[in-house]
């Protein structure tokens, strides 16, 4: 296991773990973590872990025109109960996303430095986020990294209402320009959506 310095660095993806682990250390600037998803990887890690480097083999991603919506999802969305927006509130939204208690996690991922270092890539540009609104309140969104090659890297979703965050995430997949929505790691509920697995050197080679 390689343990990073402040040199930016990260060994070859091939020397992963099985389970997709790369690299230990290192820090969250804006340079290392655009070069990081410039190569396939990505921090993951709870509050009391030190930073850990993350290039699983298969990915799980989605292609926007395998994109699955139910009949039950189609019509909420005809319903138009909720309003979308693209970069409106990603500071809200990357908070929300940390609060969120997820099953087999003692701690959120999202710590404090984690929407610190990602609140840098949205002012610079490199990281988006998308707004469900019922009214004016925030009930749903997700965010993520776009380093402009067609593919959008997703980092987390919230909902405070059903459904909330899936009308977010089906609305801005249907709107998008992009060829390849990464999702990191197999889900349920994103493979009901038409997520699939597929080779780490099919992902780097559309990154």
């Amino acid at each position: 296991m390689q343990y990073l310095t402040e040199n930016i660095w990260f060994p070859d993806v091939n020397e992963a773990t099985e389970d997709g682990l790369l690299a230990i250390g290192g820090d969250l600037s804006v340079k290392r973590l655009v070069y990081a998803y410039q190569k396939g990887i990505f921090p993951w890690f709870e509050a009391e872990e030190p930073i850990l480097w993350w290039s699983p083999n298969p990915r799980f991603v989605l292609f926007p025109d395998k994109l699955k919506v139910s009949k039950s999802m189609k019509q909420i969305l005809r319903n138009k109960d909720y309003i979308v927006t693209v970069n409106k509130a990603f500071k809200e939204v990357i908070i929300a996303c940390s609060e969120i208690k997820r099953d087999g996690q003692k701690s959120t991922w999202i710590t404090d430095d984690m929407i610190g270092a990602y609140m840098k890539l949205h002012e610079l540009g490199y990281a988006k986020s998308v707004e469900v609104w019922k009214g004016d309140t925030l009930v749903g969104g997700l965010y993520g990294v776009d380093l402009g090659n067609d593919v959008f890297c997703g980092e987390s979703m919230f909902a405070k209402e059903s459904n909330a965050s899936k009308v977010g995430f089906v609305t801005f997949i249907q709107n998008t320009h992009y060829k390849l929505i990464d999702c990191q790691v197999y889900t349920n509920h994103l493979e009901s959506l038409g997520a699939e697995e597929i080779s780490r050197a099919i992902f780097l080679g559309y990154l």
